[in-house]
């Protein structure tokens, strides 16, 4: 096996720093009859894998060998991605299985998938018998007037270890279904009937995994058990995350959901084919779907994997796609033809606005450039052709810069609080626009060498006044930006106590490409493995790895209080330091200027109404947050401020997934205060100097 080499190239060697989550979520898909076995590709493709990431000859920073510890820990990670709340399996199946725990190394490296399927047919034979059972409790009659709990907190679940226990658990789950149904109106034959549509999807999506998918599942549990960013990409997941990269798809323009089995438009893009031809609107249901403008069969989508509908709807541009859709609110089928596009996801790109923030001396508005950068985007692809106008997230901010120059503004605020990462070349090049030159990180691989990867384009896009919003979701290429700022002395870092913590950088290698490294346009057919090379180190020398970038100024958030950082991550890599680079100080950021910055922010959030709303709507996520368990007693579960609930679920919602638009909220004001005193302050401190 060739010993992993760094290509000084960045656009060809394709390294990626992104955040992911955990666990797959499952797509919703035809029923099998018979059980779902590996094919020959599957065993192929795990066999590379193993030979990827295992021991001194492979490619993992670690160079841990696949062992009989990564075994114990893949069984548990593979049981935990099926079955996370234990409601499926059996204590007795997750022993039979254990038995082989310490055989699951060689059974990957030899491509013996049979375990990992068994184990997936299992748990198909436990969703039959608990969809049963759940229809079972469904149509029987519940008191709600016993004082019982349900267990919310995943940690104090066990596996059932009897059919009794089982259905006993499905029954105060049921009764829970039940009760929050009612919250939203929604009762009687009504509630019966959406329950069971629920579980009945659930399982035909199950039913309709594709073998590449299940592959993917075990993979990652083994994978996941060296660090939580090395994961494989099955073919429709590779495609998915280049679309997300590249910001451009050929579609209809529309996100999809599944909802018990049905797929409901959640979003209409913006000048996108569906936006154009103007039939298709929000929560609307597609129920079928067909190919050409001519009339024909209709292929009916209920209950499909939601990877299948998509593939069904994407297509060329140029050609027609037929929907059978029920509008919202109506249960007549309407026939909708769309022409497919290019598709260019406008909301996923860098945004700016400019604001007014107060006056300046001579009575002039103080302007501030607001940019919202969602990730660290390109599209490689268009890039390596040559394509001079390839899509990149360095060519529209310095854009937006421009445009902010000519407007006047007299400070700019980089939002990162919901960029979890992307392309490495993309996180320096950014970087760039904002110091003049020298280290932007610090990479060592997996040979302990430490390079420093520079910007190298003299000057500055933006020499005035910069802060940068940071949050716990801010991860990775996100926080190589920050850490590079605060290192330069540059700006002033604003937000959550401090961003995610995920300090390693991954190479996304196509698994062709890995077998037949001189073609040059390979197939996506076997996927692609996410691995975990190297670890990045801010120009000063730490790491971010689970410590964050902590901010200058702390302000209020939900996330402050969320347990979604790198050290609460299983197998996480540990925090470390190299030495400092050598590079030249900007000097625009003092301890001085810090805590003046601080005592006028503080002073500012303690009499604003909004923050106390704010702090008042944490404290009661905090409380939620630490139960244990919650009521099923109809008249306590209701006696529960139903109404704050919802006002706080849905300021935690907008606090985890972010606006698609710059929004003028409270907290941006709050932050565009800091930013005009952070302006005077500096111009102070330079009068002065």
């Amino acid at each position: 096996m060739r010993k992993f080499r760094r290509n000084s190239n960045l656009l060809v060697t394709i390294l990626f720093i992104f955040l992911m989550s955990g666990n797959l979520s499952f797509p919703p898909v035809a029923l099998a009859e018979d059980e779902l076995k590996p094919t020959a590709v599957d065993k192929q493709v795990s066999i590379i894998i193993s030979t990827m990431i295992n021991g001194e000859d492979g490619q993992h920073l670690l160079r841990k060998p696949l062992d009989d510890e990564i075994s114990r820990r893949a069984l548990k990670q593979f049981f935990k991605s099926l079955d996370p709340w234990k409601l499926y399996f059996y204590q007795s199946d997750f022993d039979e299985f254990a038995a082989e725990e310490a055989n699951l190394d060689e059974r990957i490296k030899s491509g013996k998938l049979d375990f990992a399927f068994e184990v997936y047919n299992r748990f198909l034979k436990r969703i039959d018998e608990r969809v049963t059972m759940a229809n079972k409790w469904i149509d029987s009659d519940l008191d709600y007037t016993k004082d019982e709990d349900l267990i919310i907190d995943q940690d104090s679940i066990s596996y059932a270890k009897t059919p009794e226990e089982a259905s006993e658990r499905w029954r105060k789950r049921i009764k829970y279904s039940f009760l929050v149904l009612k919250g939203t109106k929604v009762e009687g034959d009504d509630a019966k009937e959406k329950l069971k549509r629920r579980y009945r999807a659930f399982r035909n999506r199950m039913r309709q995994l594709k073998s590449d998918r299940v592959l993917e599942l075990f993979a990652n549990a083994i994978t996941t058990s060296y660090d939580p960013h090395t994961s494989y990409f099955s073919k429709t997941t590779y495609e998915n995350f280049q679309i997300s990269m590249k910001l451009n798809l050929e579609g209809i323009g529309a996100s999809l959901q599944s909802e018990d089995g049905v797929t409901v438009i959640k979003r209409i893009v913006p000048g996108g084919a569906a936006d154009k031809e103007g039939s298709l609107k929000v929560e609307d249901r597609i129920v079928s779907v067909g190919q050409g403008i001519e009339e024909g069969d209709l292929i009916d989508v209920i209950d499909m994997n939601l990877d299948d509908v998509v593939k069904l709807i994407r297509g060329k541009a140029g050609t027609v796609v037929r929907l059978g859709v029920m509008p919202q609110g109506k249960k007549e089928v309407e026939i909708y033809k769309i022409t497919r596009e290019r598709i260019e996801l406008k909301d996923s790109e860098a945004q700016g606005m400019v604001f007014e923030q107060g006056t300046k001396p001579n009575g002039d508005p103080f302007k501030v450039g607001v940019i919202d950068l969602p990730s660290f985007y390109i599209d490689l692809e268009a890039a390596q052709r040559g394509d001079i106008n390839f899509k990149s997230a360095t060519k529209d901010i310095r854009k937006l810069i421009d445009d902010f120059s000519e407007k006047g503004v007299d400070a700019i605020v980089l939002d990162l609080r919901r960029n979890g990462g992307g392309s490495l070349a993309e996180a320096i090049g950014c970087t760039g626009l904002f110091i003049d030159k020298g280290p932007v990180v610090q990479i060592k691989g997996p040979f302990g060498n430490v390079d420093a990867y520079n910007d190298r384009r003299p000057g500055m896009a933006w020499e005035g006044p910069l802060v940068v919003v940071t949050s716990q979701f801010s991860a990775s290429a996100s926080e190589i930006l920050a850490g590079a700022v605060q290192d330069y002395k540059r700006g002033i870092v604003v937000g959550d106590e401090a961003t995610h913590g995920k300090g390693t950088v991954q190479s996304l290698i196509n698994l062709w490409t890995h077998l037949n490294p001189r073609i040059k346009n390979p197939p996506n057919d076997w996927g692609a493995l996410k691995i975990t090379q190297s670890q990045f180190y801010r120009p000063g020398g730490d790491s971010t790895q689970k410590k964050g970038v902590e901010a200058d100024i702390v302000l209020p958030s939900f996330s402050n209080h969320m347990d979604v950082g790198e050290s609460d991550l299983d197998f996480a890599i540990e925090f470390d330091k190299v030495k400092s680079a050598k590079f030249v100080s900007n000097d625009q950021v003092s301890g001085d200027i810090v805590s003046e910055l601080e005592k006028k922010s503080s002073t500012r959030i303690a009499k604003s109404e909004d923050f106390k709303k704010l702090e008042s709507k944490i404290q009661d996520y905090l409380k939620e947050k630490d139960k244990k368990s919650i009521t099923l007693n109809e008249k306590k579960f209701f006696e529960r401020d139903l109404d704050t609930e919802k006002e706080n679920e849905k300021a935690l919602e907008e606090q985890v997934n972010g606006s698609q638009k710059i929004k003028r909220d409270f907290y941006l004001n709050e932050v565009m205060a800091i930013t005009a005193d952070y302006t005077k302050l500096l111009k102070e401190s330079e009068s002065v100097n």
